[in-house]
């Protein structure tokens, strides 16, 4: 019990339960018609050194990204360079550095970047995390410490990747709550089905199918109940992994 992970670990399982495969549009996508879609790419290198690997990501057509991290026992420290694109400023290139101290069941971390052309902070995050085998609570600052996430992440029954995640976030400039809670349950275990809801009205749920270990299949759908005006929304991803 020495590694805490790195940063983006903090609040990752309730994050991934609530947020990960949903019908949700990106900050920027490719529109074709009625079609809105986006690709992101990954490649990461282990174990270049002992404790260091080096990750590469793409996500057409809005950014690319190139980090190295650093796991050892008691810390975790990340440094990368990436290009963000903006129909405004155009291509503004950023430095991102985040640090974790810990181990696997308590950590604190920070994280930050820089947007070189502009020579101002770009973002500024925090966070703690407190994990064992069934439970795990994170609390995060976000935006620049203007709102703050509390989250937890309960494994019901671990042999049927069954789970229950909740999430409240306050923001103080305009002093907004809300709260996300959903669940997972896998029927096979190449099948999960995950469902959430938020005070906000919005419903979600998938079905993801994993073929072959390498191809997973997703068909998720959302329902705003607040606006009955919106259409509801039905999405399909696809992500292949080496």
């Amino acid at each position: 019990m020495y590694y805490p992970g790195l940063y983006f670990d903090i609040g990752r399982k309730a994050r991934d339960l609530l947020y990960n495969g949903y019908v949700q549009r990106p900050p920027k996508d490719l529109h074709f018609q009625r079609l809105d879609c986006n690709l992101d790419l990954s490649c990461q290198f282990r174990d270049i050194v002992p404790g260091l690997r080096t990750l590469f990501k793409l996500s057409i057509p809005d950014s690319a990204k190139v980090e190295l991290q650093y796991l050892q026992k008691y810390v975790g420290i990340t440094g990368g360079l990436g290009l963000i694109a903006d129909p405004l400023t155009g291509i503004s290139p950023l430095i991102n550095f985040s640090g974790v101290l810990g181990s696997d069941f308590l950590s604190l971390g920070t994280d930050v970047a820089f947007d070189i052309s502009t020579g101002t902070l770009n973002k500024l995050n925090a966070g703690l995390s407190i994990s064992s085998d069934f439970l795990i609570a994170s609390l995060t600052l976000h935006d620049k410490l203007d709102s703050w996430k509390a989250s937890c992440y309960y494994v019901m029954n671990p042999l049927t990747n069954t789970a229950i995640g909740a999430e409240l976030k306050h923001t103080f400039s305009n002093s907004d709550s809300a709260i996300t809670v959903g669940g997972q349950h896998a029927l096979f275990p190449s099948t999960l089905m995950k469902a959430r809801i938020n005070t906000y009205g919005r419903a979600g749920a998938l079905i993801q199918q994993v073929f072959w270990e390498k191809l997973a299949l997703t068909v998720a759908g959302e329902v705003d109940f607040m606006d009955i005006n919106e259409t509801p929304k039905i999405g399909l991803s696809i992500a292949f992994r080496l």
